[in-house]
């Protein structure tokens, strides 16, 4: 009898966003450097005959209908293409806020398919799990091996891992979902940013940031205005280094020099606004 296996989900960060263009199939050309939080999700698989999801955690009720989740789409999607995936029932504890701008269900969805390519035996490079994976999110390839590295494209293009130093962050999220179609309609008219990332440095990456933001901030804002309200107090915390909205928000994150400033940030705001969720954290 197969035993059951767990996987970590971590909150995927934008660093960066720049918003290059729209393709002619509709879609945005994006390129952005993403790193990784020590804090996400977890997924359990239990192999059986039949595949189901149990939810549960702080944002479990936050999901919705099971039968949407990317769980199980990605269980779906790599069946079409491997015939011998197995069925199994799926638990995930879901830790992280939900339609949040930091990619907890591609995340969720590339733990999937990680711990089923493990119960049927392929290789985590077999180009029919990244070719799934696409086909499941566009934020799911970069899941995939939750390491730092630039996106481009609309995800499917993948730079080789970078090596960044930890940044001590603060994540904090109002608790208002953002629909990312919404705020690409928003940007429709706005410009991107002209300066291309080029090499990402190891050493003084903050500075480095400070030259790269993230273009659809302005858009978000003006779809969720209270993603404004965070930045600003997140710029107010005591030792804070860059703030900066991840992906088409709500979230937002802080960086700081030392985890332990970061620590008592997030604990001083935590008091302050306790209908936020507030997390700290290390980027890699």
């Amino acid at each position: 009898m197969t035993s059951s296996t767990t996987d970590f989900a971590p909150a995927k960060i934008n660093l960066t966003l720049r918003v290059i263009g729209r393709r002619a199939d509709g879609y945005h050309e994006l390129e952005s450097l993403v790193a990784f939080a020590d804090i996400g999700d977890t997924l359990t698989f239990d192999p059986a005959d039949d595949t189901a999801l149990g939810v549960g955690g702080p944002f479990g009720a936050a999901i919705g209908a099971t039968v949407d989740n990317l769980v199980l789409k990605a269980r779906g999607a790599l069946g079409a293409r491997v015939p011998n995936t197995r069925g199994g029932h799926f638990t995930l504890i879901k830790k992280l806020p939900v339609a949040a701008g930091i990619g907890g269900g591609s995340a969720d969805a590339a733990a999937a398919l990680r711990l089923l390519a493990r119960a049927i035996g392929i290789a985590l490079d077999d180009p029919r799990l990244m070719a799934t994976a696409l086909a499941v999110g566009a934020d799911v390839p970069v899941c995939m091996a939750g390491k730092a590295c630039v996106m481009r494209g609309v995800g499917e293009i993948l730079s080789e891992p970078l090596d960044l130093r930890p940044l001590p962050a603060v994540l904090v999220n109002p608790g208002v979902a953002t629909a990312t179609r919404d705020v690409f309609k928003a940007f429709a008219g706005m410009t991107g940013s002209a300066t291309p990332l080029g090499d990402v440095p190891r050493r003084g990456l903050v500075d480095f940031l400070q030259a790269h933001g993230n273009d659809l901030t302005p858009a978000a804002i003006s779809c969720v205005p209270l993603i404004g309200e965070v930045l600003d107090t997140l710029a107010a915390l005591p030792d804070v280094r860059l703030t900066r909205m991840s992906g088409s928000g709500s979230t937002c994150f802080a960086l700081f020099e030392r985890r332990a400033a970061a620590k008592a940030a997030a604990a001083q705001l935590a008091e302050a606004r306790p209908d936020w969720w507030v997390a700290a954290t290390t980027l890699r």
